[in-house]
């Protein structure tokens, strides 16, 4: 163990170690202390945990809640125009992921079914043809194009539209909605509106839905009547936030790290069937998904500190995905590294339920990527991506790339 490090005043955010690696502060946390005292920007004295080990047992422990309405939630970084928080949140119908079991077990056992290994790989084929056709899209405009518009955005949000049946011709108002409800340091107000706007979206065609279901998800939630429409929005709300941010993301930010990687990319181009490894590891290099927050309902010991009944814990996958007690060489990107067992998914009973959905999208959106554009390069100098420091889930804004071939 190094000498204690300072308690940090916040979450360390900056990107400092580069685009793809920790904050330098938070892997120096990690290395000392790796269940660190923390004080928030309102002062309150919560905690950050950083090690693998640590973060693991945490998200299994069900006494550290995932609920919002059981005690104030504390940010740990500034947010304008937003008060100190001092009460819980209320609970929003249908968003199980901020309950703990039996609530989050009773909505969460009704959607198993539509997320299956079986359902996936049925879908499989039919996911690598969303892509293909969106990469003939690409390949019919003249480079240099924004790869985040032209085909990691688009792939996703057909597949999770058409999984739930949302209609992908109202992308241009729920997306701009989803981009604000995202961003952190957004003005209360702002967030608040969003938020509505998605949710009365989402509520109007639930409610079409219950009275014309068709052959999607949503319509298999909307004929039971153990669900409220509320309850139904809410769930509706998470699939479609959740089922397409972390993946655009994955795509973007995954096809800037094999760029910048040239001879993963290589090895990747030559052998292709390294692409189920490739991808595990691009999920634990990268951690899109990474800040998680957590209520202690009591006193619990973790990693030899106790963390006091009514603090906020926050969590760091990025972090623990980079720990070296757990991975070899942690921050070197490895395709035929076994990245299995790590946590970009989370663990516990919130482990992510579109898991294998992502894995496939990004299998297929990575192999057609790399084998039609064969010479696929940034088109602008890396220091100039701009990177989504200020959006809950980390990647990309644009990554304009061009190309001076493409393979039929």
């Amino acid at each position: 163990m190094s000498q204690t490090p300072s308690v940090p005043h916040g979450l360390p955010m900056d990107r400092d170690a580069g685009p793809f690696d920790p904050p330098r502060e938070i892997s120096r946390l990690r290395e000392a202390r790796p269940v660190s005292p923390m004080i928030f920007p309102d002062g309150h004295e919560g905690w950050l945990v950083t090690g693998y080990d640590e973060v693991r047992r945490l998200m299994a422990d069900t006494r550290f809640s995932s609920r919002q309405d059981i005690g104030p939630v504390h940010i740990p970084y500034e947010v304008p125009g937003v008060p100190a928080v001092t009460e819980p949140s209320p609970q929003e119908p249908g968003l199980f992921v901020s309950m703990d079991p039996p609530d989050h077990t009773r909505l969460r056992r009704m959607l198993t079914g539509a997320f299956t290994v079986k359902r996936m790989k049925e879908l499989e084929a039919h996911i690598a043809d969303i892509a293909e056709r969106q990469l003939d899209e690409m390949a019919r405009l003249t480079p240099p194009v924004d790869l985040v518009r032209e085909f990691a955005l688009p792939v996703p949000l057909l597949v999770i539209c058409e999984l739930l049946g949302v209609p992908y011709a109202d992308r241009t108002s729920f997306q701009a909605d989803t981009a604000t409800f995202m961003e952190k340091e957004v003005a209360l107000d702002e967030k608040i509106a969003a938020y509505t706007g998605l949710t009365t979206y989402l509520s109007e065609l639930v409610t079409r839905k219950r009275a014309t279901p068709g052959e999607d998800i949503l319509s298999d939630l909307a004929r039971r009547d153990d669900l409220t429409v509320e309850e139904l929005t809410g769930i509706a709300f998470l699939l479609l936030l959740a089922g397409h941010e972390t993946t655009v993301n994955m795509l973007g930010l995954g096809a800037f790290a094999l760029l910048e990687h040239p001879e993963q990319l290589a090895e990747l181009r030559a052998d292709p069937d390294l692409m189920p490894d490739a991808v595990e590891e691009l999920l634990r290099y990268l951690s899109v998904a990474d800040i998680f927050y957590r209520y202690a309902t009591e006193d619990i010991e973790l990693g030899g500190e106790t963390i006091g009944k009514g603090s906020t814990v926050v969590v760091s996958l990025l972090a623990a995905n980079r720990d070296p007690r757990r991975f070899d060489h942690p921050d070197t990107l490895d395709v035929r590294r076994k990245a299995r067992g790590h946590l970009s998914f989370g663990h516990g009973v919130h482990q992510c339920l579109g898991g294998q959905l992502a894995r496939i999208e990004m299998r297929a959106g990575f192999a057609g990527l790399l084998r039609r554009f064969p010479t696929l390069e940034l088109a602008i100098p890396a220091d100039e991506v701009r990177l989504r420091t200020n959006m809950n889930i980390y990647g990309v804004h644009e990554l304009p790339v061009t190309w001076t071939e493409t393979a039929p």
